[in-house]
């Protein structure tokens, strides 16, 4: 039944996207950046509507009142396909995401991306696709977004943690922005590299801000990823425990 679901989930992707995406092109010319936001931001809230009722996935989420008023850059783990739906339908303020410039390719999804706001970088370019990062994002911070990356870059299995990069506390301590760090088990229910999704609740943790005035970009990615972490094994202590049994069993034999 799951396979069925998911198949279902799927098929729902496949033929709402492109006449929503034609909407949007047809939309966007008469909106602000704003009202192009929110637009999409009601795609991805049908998303989580459907993978909610067809699938069984809900959440919940808990630290609400720690999400400032003002400017601030999200640092958040990465698992799944789930919480890039989610966030933008969730937060009260319009999230800016840094995506790699292949994704612009992308049809209908990824030209839709491109009439927005994001900031779209080439990796190979080093040096000079942060500083476009530093430049572009502090104009979202001044008109009202808040930026969003995820530090391991790459999406890592439940229960696993990829290396911590230092760009996003970078660009917070560039911008004078506080960090709030969120941490989440979405990857329990809709798995990185996996057809099925699994029923459930995902929980969601959003942590105080951390201020990055006076913090090295290394101090500060360290303090996210200390409070990350043990925010997921507190959240999803199976998954850790499980991992730790596997590695014990290894290590005897």
């Amino acid at each position: 039944m799951r396979l069925i679901r998911s198949l279902l989930l799927l098929l729902f992707l496949a033929v709402f996207t492109v006449p929503y995406a034609i909407y949007c092109f047809i939309s966007f010319p008469f909106l602000k950046v704003h009202g192009r936001y929110w637009v999409v931001s009601r795609w991805c809230a049908a998303v989580l509507w459907v993978a909610r009722n067809l699938n069984g996935i809900r959440y919940q989420v808990e630290g609400w009142d720690n999400l400032p008023d003002g400017p601030a850059v999200l640092l958040v783990k990465h698992q799944s396909a789930w919480e890039t739906i989610a966030l933008p339908a969730l937060m009260p303020k319009p999230l800016c995401f840094v995506f790699k410039r292949e994704l612009l390719y992308v049809p209908f999804f990824g030209w839709a991306l491109g009439l927005l706001k994001m900031i779209h970088i080439d990796r190979k370019q080093g040096q000079s696709a942060f500083n476009a990062v530093i430049t572009q994002g502090r104009a979202r911070l001044a008109d009202g977004s808040w930026m969003i990356m995820f530090p391991e870059g790459t999406r890592t299995a439940t229960g696993t943690q990829g290396k911590y990069k230092s760009g996003g506390a970078r660009f917070a301590v560039e911008a004078h922005a506080p960090v709030v760090p969120i941490a989440h088990n979405a990857g329990r229910l809709w798995p990185r590299n996996a057809f099925t999704k699994n029923p459930g609740i995902v929980t969601v943790s959003i942590g105080a801000p951390i201020d990055s005035t006076g913090l090295t970009p290394e101090a500060l990615n360290a303090k996210v990823e200390t409070w990350i972490e043990a925010e997921m094994r507190r959240i999803d202590p199976d998954a850790y425990a499980a991992v730790g049994t596997s590695k014990s069993k290894s290590e005897a034999v």
